[in-house]
C-alpha cells in the first residue's frame, strides 16, 4: 500500500466497489443482507514495515511497487500509518542516518503500534549484533518513546521490551493485549474492535462451550469468553501461545483454556484417533467439553477438508475470513449441513480490493433445503 494509493475522498465509492464486487456470490449461498463495518480514512495501520536504502550518506525507507520492483519509491509521509507511526518516521530516519551503529547494514524496519500510544520498532540487519547495539538503540528508545528491538538471521537483541500493550473497546468494556513482536496482531484496530463486537453479537447461548481454532494472542478468544461456559482454543504458534496466556490473567479470565495443536490435529483428538501429551493435562478433560459451536479465523488458504468436516458437527460456525473467494469456497461445502444466519464485511485495508468477511452459519433444520 503506497502514498499514492491514498485516495481519502473516494474512500466511500472504493468500499462500496469492494463490497459490490463480492456480495453477488454471497447472495447466490441465500446469505442476508451484510452488516458492512468501514474504516477510519486515514491513520489506521497500526503495523507497517519498509525497506531501507542506503545511497552513500543517505538512508531512506522505501517501499517498491509490484510492476516495478526495482525502483524504489521514497516514503517521507505514511497517511494509513497510525499517528504513532507518523510521528515516529521522520524522526527516527534521521536517528538512524546519523548513527554509524544502527545503520550499517540495516535493511528493513517494522512498526508496531497502538492505539494507547505504544509504538515498537523492530530493526533487521545483514549483521550480528552486540552489545553497542543495544545501547546505542537504547538511546533511541530515550529519545522517541518507543521500544526497540533488533534482529539478524538467528539472532534477536531487545533494548528493553519485546511487545506492546494494547486497549480495545469492544460493547463499553475494555480488554487489555499484549502484544509480542513478529506475532500476528490484526492490522486496524479500529475495524477490529467492529469485527469483535460483530462475533460477541452473533454467539447463541452460555449453557456450551466454544471451540475456536487459529486463536493467535486471543484476539477473539477474550471478548468471546464472556458469552460461553468455557472456551477451547486452540493455536500452533508459541509465541502467540504464550501472550494469549498472559492476556487471560490480564483480564482476570478464568474460563478459557488453551492448547498447543492445529486445527488438523483438533479433528485428530476429538475423532479419538490420536492421543497427543500436551492434552494429558488439560482441565477440563477434552471429554467433558460441551462444545456446541466453532469459531475459526483461518489463513487466507481458508479451511482443508478435514477441518470443514469438523466444523460441520457443531450446531454453530463462526466464521472469519481475509479472502472472500477461499470462503466462499468454504460455504459451498458448509452448506450442506448449515446456512448463513449473518454477514459482514470488514474494512481491514481501505484503498486495496482487499475485504475482511464474517459470517455465522447454523446448522439447517432436517427438513431444509440446501437448494
Amino acid at each position: 500500500m503506497l502514498p499514492t494509493d491514498y485516495q481519502p475522498e473516494r474512500y466511500h465509492e472504493l468500499l462500496n466497489e469492494k463490497v459490490a464486487n463480492v456480495l453477488t456470490d454471497f447472495k447466490a449461498l441465500e446469505a442476508p443482507e451484510p452488516q458492512i463495518f468501514p474504516s477510519p480514512t486515514h491513520s489506521f495501520r497500526m503495523r507497517a514495515e519498509f525497506r531501507v536504502w542506503h545511497d552513500s550518506d543517505e538512508l531512506n525507507f522505501v517501499m517498491f511497487e509490484r510492476e516495478r520492483p526495482r525502483e524504489p519509491i521514497k516514503i517521507s509521509a505514511f497517511p494509513f500509518g497510525s499517528s504513532r507511526i507518523q510521528a515516529v518516521l521522520e524522526p527516527l530516519r534521521i536517528l538512524l542516518k546519523n548513527n554509524a551503529t544502527l545503520r550499517t547494514k540495516l535493511f528493513q524496519v517494522e512498526f508496531l503500534s497502538t492505539l494507547s500510544g505504544e509504538c515498537l520498532v523492530t530493526l533487521i540487519y545483514h549483521q550480528k549484533l552486540d552489545e553497542a547495539w543495544v545501547l546505542e538503540a537504547r538511546q533511541v528508545e530515550e529519545v522517541l518513546n518507543i521500544t526497540v528491538v533488533g534482529r539478524s538471521r538467528g539472532q534477536k537483541l531487545v533494548a528493553s521490551d519485546d511487545w506492546v500493550a494494547e486497549t480495545l473497546q469492544v460493547d463499553g468494556q475494555s480488554f487489555i493485549y499484549k502484544q509480542p513482536e513478529q506475532a500476528f496482531i490484526q492490522p486496524n484496530a479500529e475495524v477490529n474492535q467492529g469485527m469483535l463486537s460483530w462475533a460477541c453479537a452473533q454467539t447463541q447461548t452460555k449453557d456450551q462451550d466454544l471451540l475456536e481454532l487459529y486463536c493467535g494472542i486471543g484476539n477473539f478468544t477474550i471478548p468471546l469468553s464472556r458469552h460461553y461456559r468455557r472456551v477451547l482454543a486452540t493455536e500452533v504458534s508459541k509465541v502467540a501461545i504464550r501472550a494469549a496466556q498472559e492476556n487471560l490473567v490480564l483480564n482476570g479470565i478464568e474460563n478459557v483454556t488453551f492448547a498447543r495443536l492445529s486445527a488438523e490435529e483438533v479433528t485428530q483428538a476429538l475423532n479419538s484417533e490420536r492421543e497427543f501429551r500436551r492434552l494429558k493435562s488439560l482441565e477440563p478433560p477434552l471429554n467433558d467439553y460441551d462444545l456446541g459451536a466453532v469459531f475459526v479465523d483461518p489463513p487466507r488458504a481458508g479451511l482443508d477438508e478435514g477441518t470443514i468436516k469438523l466444523c460441520q458437527r457443531f450446531n454453530q460456525i463462526l466464521y472469519i475470513s481475509c479472502n472472500p473467494l477461499t470462503l466462499i469456497d468454504n460455504i459451498k461445502n458448509l452448506s450442506e449441513t448449515h446456512r448463513i444466519e449473518a454477514l459482514a464485511f470488514f474494512d481491514q485495508f481501505p484503498y486495496t480490493h482487499h475485504l475482511e468477511c464474517g459470517v455465522s452459519l447454523i446448522r439447517r433444520e432436517s427438513n431444509e433445503s440446501t437448494n
